[in-house]
């Protein structure tokens, strides 16, 4: 966030340029309402070749130019209490706002004091860690169907972005956070020395230039990256507190595969530069060669003595490689695609991925692909900017590092800009394909998708934070969307992308903007966790349907993590890689996929899900056989995968690997 202040599927238009220019404002072609016949003609069974080609409520790939009714819209308000509207997933649990993390008498229904944010999950599988503008809030959620609060942390100082790693728990500050975690605001004319500090608990004050920005200098400022051991998570103690030039608005985690000693931090930072009276070294001129601005701040922590954590670099991602100009880069300016007059001179967020040495950047006026060989100087190998996007704010990869999904935060996060009249492809997410190989790497435009629910005046709706649902075979996402809900949709051909899931709530409010929704939805251990800014904590579960089958929803419990922190870690901003086990339900999630896409005789199909249910029924002699009538039946499919083309030969390569895998284990 910027502190500013009925399964039927449609599309709207095709994209196929790098970067495109969208059409300057009030030329932007805004979808109306279908008509009764488009409508009928929408219900109507699909052409053979639509059906292939694939119709997605939300897509940008053809069809209807009109706006579906969609369940969502018109939804009854209220806080605990509004209506409720479901497609493909269900709520299994909520946990509310607890006591100590909310202002029963808020002045400002704005007010972001005690708003939950960003979510982080650890302690193999038992904790889920909330990050809130107050703090952090620590749940057990052993049982998902049953969490328990275990503690809150008063700990202001901005958003509280979290991750966890082990028995260490990180989170961001900014504004005016204190070393101690204390409420009191900065130095104020008038207030002596021995002046009573504010009220226990209260809300740290702004700073000028909504608490964002340079300030006087102040020794017991916080403004970086606080450190927690978390070894009992009802006792969180912090060991650390790395204090950076710019603050951390957001951080993400990062490996080096040669340095098993250590792990390492992205810093984010988008205040102002604090004074160099207050942090030895701080540059605020944007003009010198060692500027404090342009780039992202490395922290390096050793994990068995996280008190010695230390700011190592400052790398400099904007700067041209050729001229060595720190602010190379620039933006367009939305709607008319002119370039910004402004560089760009720090991100928003960055997400890594150290399976594939990768790390996407969400950098206000561009979004960055680089390279992370180096983790203390990463690389830029391409950036890009779309005349869609107002603000670049977040990233995601898809697991093969083949795509990389990048969110647009129009209006900041706390504004509605999901209403009718807002265009489709503003505030929502560019899919660009990764093409090349090496530092040849190269982001190609492949489609837009925006949540296709229109909200009313009083929902703030935009995209936001959300993580892979890991189906073997698929690239599928589950996005938060403020007051717009949940999405979960298919980007598998990013040119073609479908929803396929949702869960939103009518408004807190019907006559007043009161900030809420979800900031962040992450799959974890096989539900999905919802941060909910102003309700609480919420966990569903996908259910089967037409565009996703128990046996997919089953292979995805099975896909274990590695890459990024212990198995059961998992910080959505530090991307783990996904790997499925050679079990037979995998194989057959992948075969469920390839009679979707009738890419394969349904006979076919039938007698490789007949032969893996005689081989699991079987034992002896009769196991034998029927493993080497199975096996040959896995050969001719990867015979016809070497003919195929595109995602369905990737499947039947799969499907066929994992067989004759199972194959070789014992019963």
């Amino acid at each position: 966030m910027r502190l500013v202040g009925a399964a039927l599927f449609f599309a709207v238009t095709t994209v196929v340029a790098q970067n495109p220019q969208a059409p300057p404002v009030g030329q932007i072609p805004i979808p109306q309402p279908c008509t009764a016949e488009q409508i009928a003609a929408a219900q109507a069974p699909p052409a053979p070749a639509a059906a292939a080609a694939g119709r997605g409520r939300g897509g940008r790939g053809g069809g209807l130019p009109c706006h579906m009714p969609d369940p969502r819209e018109g939804l009854k308000p209220g806080k605990y209490d509004a209506g409720e509207a479901s497609l493909n997933m269900k709520l299994v649990s909520n946990m509310r706002q607890p006591d100590g993390m909310h202002d029963p008498n808020a002045a400002n229904p704005r007010s972001l004091d005690y708003a939950n944010s960003d979510l982080a999950f650890g302690m193999n599988g038992r904790l889920a860690l909330q990050g809130n503008f107050h703090g952090m809030i620590f749940y057990n959620i052993e049982d998902p169907t049953k969490v328990s609060l275990q503690t809150i942390v008063s700990c202001p100082g901005g958003q509280g972005d979290v991750s966890a790693w082990g028995n260490l728990a990180f989170m961001s500050v900014e504004s005016y956070g204190r070393i101690d975690c204390s409420a009191e605001g900065p130095p104020a004319a008038g207030r002596g020395a021995g002046a009573a500090p504010p009220t226990a608990g209260a809300a740290a004050p702004p700073a000028p230039g909504a608490g964002r920005g340079a300030a006087p200098a102040d020794p017991n400022r916080m403004f970086g990256v606080r450190i927690f051991d978390i070894s009992d998570p009802r006792k969180p103690r912090q060991v650390a507190a790395v204090q950076t030039c710019r603050g951390s608005h957001t951080h993400s985690l990062v490996t080096d595969p040669a340095d098993k000693a250590n792990i390492y931090i992205y810093v984010s930072g988008s205040s102002g530069v604090r004074s160099a009276d207050e942090k030895a070294g701080c540059v605020s001129d944007p003009t010198a060669p060692n500027t404090s601005t342009f780039g992202i701040d490395v922290i390096k922590v050793p994990l068995k003595n996280p008190e010695l954590s230390a700011v190592v670099s400052h790398a400099y991602i904007f700067a041209d490689a050729n001229t060595g100009e720190l602010a190379s880069l620039r933006g367009r300016r939305q709607g008319t695609g002119e370039p910004s007059p402004n560089p760009t001179s720090g991100c928003h967020d960055v997400t890594s991925f150290p399976f594939h040495q990768l790390l996407g950047g969400a950098c206000s006026g561009n979004g960055l692909l680089l390279d992370t060989k180096n983790v203390a100087k990463p690389k830029r190998l391409d950036d890009v900017a779309d005349a869609a996007f107002a603000f670049w704010h977040s990233a995601t990869f898809n697991n093969d590092g083949t795509k990389l999904l990048f969110s647009d935060e129009w209006g900041g996060g706390t504004s509605p800009m999901c209403q009718s009249i807002h265009p489709p492809m503003w505030g929502g997410n560019a899919v660009f394909d990764i093409q090349g190989t090496g530092d040849n790497r190269r982001l190609k435009f492949g489609g837009y998708f925006k949540l296709p629910a229109w909200q009313t005046a009083t929902e703030n709706c935009v995209a936001h934070n959300g993580s892979l649902v890991p189906v073997p075979g698929r690239d599928i996402m589950v996005q938060a969307f403020y007051q717009g809900g949940v999405t979960v949709f298919d980007f598998t051909t990013s040119s073609r992308i479908q929803e396929i899931a949702y869960f939103d709530r009518g408004p807190i409010d019907a006559a007043n903007l009161v900030i809420g929704g979800y900031w962040s939805v992450y799959y974890y251990n096989g539900f999905l966790y919802g941060s909910e800014i102003a309700r609480g904590l919420d966990i569903f579960e996908l259910t089967p349907s037409q565009f996703l089958s128990q046996n997919e929803l089953d292979a995805a419990k099975l896909a274990t993590r590695e890459g990024c922190g212990a198995s059961n870690d998992m910080n959505p901003q530090c991307q783990a890689h996904y790997v499925w086990p050679a079990q037979y339900v995998v194989a057959r999630a992948y075969l469920d996929q390839l009679a979707r896409d009738k890419a394969l005789p349904q006979e076919r199909i039938d007698a490789l899900n007949a032969g893996m249910k005689d081989v699991e029924g079987a034992t002896g002699a009769a196991r034998a056989g029927a493993v080497t009538r199975l096996n040959g039946l896995a050969a001719a499919l990867a015979t016809d995968a070497a003919a195929a083309t595109g995602h369905n030969a990737t499947r039947m390569k799969a499907a066929a690997s994992t067989i004759q895998k199972r194959n070789l284990q014992p019963k």
